[in-house]
């Protein structure tokens, strides 16, 4: 059985059993303030998809309005023409061919990894040590794209990744406890319209069957969708 500590049980024990509004549920979860770092706040859809089938597995990137409240380390996987563009941009590494190796030395600090087309016969080989990890790049999340600069400036600055579980769940961050209520807000609205939008065709029934929010450290609340 996982450990709840005292704080989080009586953080539990001020939520009610039925769903509030998202603004009730957002001012909730700031209001767990007892530990002592700013928590990050994760929004957390239940979709009706069966994970288990190729064509309604859920998964990409979004750029929230207002960001997560943290800067990403990235790296990318560029020819050397691309490496001075991509390191202006944010890039904390660039480059092929050392890249690959120092990463098949055991180096993985880092917290998003985006490559080039051109390079991705090289990176391939990577993916038993990227993909474990979710760090390896893909064209379903962005990280594989032609225009290395643009994508490693938007992880940068705090695009995120999602894709859905064994449990047809997808987790995502949306900001930080100490963010206005508005932000929080449109942030997991803007989350929750993504995935509306990116609904699989053979996804059958209800698509959206459950929302919570919850803070690193709190109980989770329950929006009323």
């Amino acid at each position: 059985m996982r450990f709840r500590s005292k704080r989080y049980k009586q953080e539990a024990e001020q939520l009610t059993k039925e769903p509030v509004s998202l603004a009730g549920a957002v001012e909730q979860v700031k209001s767990f303030k007892s530990v002592k770092f700013d928590q990050s706040v994760e929004c957390v859809l239940h979709l009706g998809i069966d994970p288990k089938q190729a064509d309604q597995l859920i998964r990409g990137s979004i750029s929230l309005p207002h960001g997560v409240g943290k800067q990403k380390k990235v790296i990318a996987f560029c020819e050397d023409s691309d490496v001075e563009s991509a390191v202006n941009a944010g890039a904390i590494q660039a480059g092929c061919d050392e890249l690959v190796k120092k990463i098949s030395d055991g180096w993985m600090d880092f917290d998003v990894a985006v490559a080039s087309p051109k390079v991705m016969g090289k990176v391939g080989k990577l993916g038993r040590v990227l993909g474990p990890q979710g760090k390896m790049p893909s064209p379903k999340n962005g990280t594989v794209t032609d225009d290395v600069p643009t994508a490693v400036a938007e992880f940068a600055a705090g695009k995120v990744e999602f894709r859905n579980d064994a449990g047809g769940n997808v987790h995502v961050v949306v900001g930080k406890q100490s963010f206005e209520i508005d932000k929080l807000k449109e942030n997991i609205e803007a989350f929750i319209a993504h995935i509306k939008k990116i609904k699989p065709s053979a996804a059958k029934g209800t698509y959206i069957k459950k929302v919570c929010i919850s803070a690193t450290m709190s109980p989770a609340v329950t929006i009323e969708y």
